[in-house]
């Protein structure tokens, strides 16, 4: 143990905790990031996984990286430079068909019609309700959650934000209603009559939920990935070039320019304590570092299941945060590739717009439906979900000239296996694996010829990587009993947890998941607060 006390400590140097650990540091607090592993950025990292190929690990793609927090952290000047892919998404549909949504709503339109032309000419009014219900809840992420039993300046905060409701129309009350409480095959089917259409948009809906698109509440999982932009223009999806790891290096460039202290291979055991309160931690190796708070970027539920001590807080505290619901069913696994695929509905493997997009295997919605069910009676899909990009068609500094890496983002597979299986087996891993790129060449029929290598990553791995308890990317599902006050838990939805001095700032904290930076920016807000009203 040193002297010297750090006034917050960072626990987990992931994408948030460079976030908070900036805007800390920007506010003369004196703060240091303490990263387990090697290298900081957490899931969004960039590394090899094969001579001469590189991609990034985890988290794979751009769009809801917040605005603010882009200039703020003055990120393009420590070298963050986004592309715009040049379509959106490409979904192969058949031997003959496929549907290619690029931008903007003639584009759009032109690639729906093919499939109904009811369905284009009500796409103006489904994109109108969901910028609508997006522009409503924008303002909201980036606000502290009112926080439940917090006394009379909380009950404030909910009049304020119940009044901001009551003052919308009412079809758009009611539009906010269904985003919340419906499923996202409801939701659709009101608005489209193709099952591709309807699965093009339910895609969304399923993405990190582990749940089928008729489930109750997925709707909001497909307006949470509506809030993006990449520079400047909302919708448009992008890449980082040197992959997400080029994200949190220029974070933590920020972050240490700044004046704060980052710590690799610093792996921390436990919370240390100070009476009651939080007063640093300790490290593995057995080291004590001092601090007047801390700040956690890791999973809430393994943050009271592992982390804090057991005194620390009432048993049913406890059992509340450990019980968070978890797990995102998904599947991670990148690849080296000698060419690009050659879909049978749009054949070719000279560079077009369609290997630049999003590449899902999800053709219907009854396609969606049954992977989820598979994947709860026997542990994966027989026909997974599978969204590829291949960013190598944008960044030719991750794989060699003329060969190429893609990214697979794989629905559903069961965080936990049944019937006494387990991922630790390098079979289940590899079998699995073996399906979802017999998956992908039936579409493409050059696909599984033309793999190199692979790398793989079950929803263990994302979990002993990276502590993404039960492979959850989300830190927690995003549920409406998970969600505004309620996340993480009711009565700590404001960022601070109910240990004193002991505050939550990933994705387990309002808004949630996704490569955003807005749970650590709003939690930064609320330390540094605390810090100047003297109550840490």
């Amino acid at each position: 143990m040193t002297d010297e006390i750090y006034d917050v400590a960072i626990l987990g140097g992931g994408h948030n905790g460079l976030t908070t650990a900036a805007y800390l540091a920007s506010a003369g607090l004196s703060v240091v990031v303490l990263e387990k592993n090697s290298v900081t950025g957490g899931a969004a990292i960039t590394e090899a996984f094969a001579p001469g190929f590189r991609n990034s690990v985890a988290s794979y793609t751009v769009s809801l990286l917040n605005p603010k927090v882009i200039t703020d952290l003055e990120l393009a000047r420590h070298g963050l430079k986004i592309v715009e892919r040049p379509a959106a998404n490409f979904w192969p549909v058949d031997e003959t068909r496929g549907l290619l949504m690029g931008y903007g709503l003639a584009a759009r339109q032109r690639a729906i019609a093919q499939f109904s032309k009811r369905d284009a000419e009500r796409l103006p009014a489904y994109d109108a309700a969901l910028e609508r219900a997006a522009a409503m809840l924008r303002d909201l992420i980036t606000r502290t959650p009112p926080n439940a039993g917090g006394g009379w300046l909380e009950l404030i905060k909910v009049g304020a934000a119940g009044r901001r409701l009551l003052k919308m129309p009412l079809e758009d009350q009611r539009l906010l209603l269904e985003l919340f409480t419906a499923s996202a095959a409801d939701f659709l089917e009101r608005w489209f009559e193709s099952d591709t259409v309807q699965a093009a948009f339910g895609f969304d809906g399923i993405v990190g939920a582990y749940a089928a698109p008729s489930t109750p509440g997925t709707a909001y999982v497909l307006l949470h990935h509506c809030f993006g932009e990449v520079n400047g223009k909302p919708g448009v999806w992008g890449h980082a070039i040197g992959g997400m790891g080029a994200i949190t290096q220029a974070m933590a460039k920020a972050a240490e320019a700044r004046g704060a202290i980052i710590r690799t291979n610093a792996e921390v055991a436990w919370l240390r304590m100070n009476g009651a309160r939080a007063a640093g931690v300790v490290l593995a190796n057995g080291e004590e570092v001092r601090a007047r708070a801390v700040a956690s970027n890791i999973p809430p539920k393994l943050l009271f299941r592992a982390y804090v001590p057991e005194n620390a807080v009432p048993d049913d505290v406890r059992q509340r945060f450990t019980g968070i619901k978890s797990g995102s069913g998904t599947f991670r696994m990148n690849v080296a590739l000698s060419e690009l695929p050659d879909f049978t509905c749009l054949p070719g493997t000279v560079q077009a717009p369609h290997h630049g997009s999003g590449i899902v295997i999800g053709p219907t919605m009854g396609y969606l439906e049954r992977a989820y069910l598979d994947a709860r009676r026997d542990g994966w899909s027989k026909e997974p979900v599978v969204e590829m990009l291949i960013p190598s068609t944008l960044d030719d500094s991750l794989a060699p000239k003329g060969q190429h890496v893609a990214s697979l983002f794989v629905q559903h597979v069961a965080p936990h296996l049944p019937d006494g299986r387990s991922w630790a087996n390098p079979l289940e891993k590899e079998t699995f694996a073996d399906v979802v790129i017999d998956t992908v060449t039936r579409h493409a029929p050059n696909f599984k010829s033309a793999v190199l290598h692979r790398q793989i990553l079950s929803p263990l791995d994302l979990e002993q990587r990276f502590g993404l308890v039960d492979g959850d990317i989300f830190h927690g599902q995003l549920g409406l009993g998970q969600l505004f006050s309620a996340r993480p838990v009711l009565g700590y939805g404001n960022y601070r947890m109910p240990v004193p001095g002991l505050y939550l700032c990933g994705s387990g904290a309002h808004p949630g998941g996704g490569v955003t930076g807005v749970p650590g920016m709003n939690a930064a807000r609320e330390i540094i607060r605390d810090f100047k009203h003297r109550k840490v």
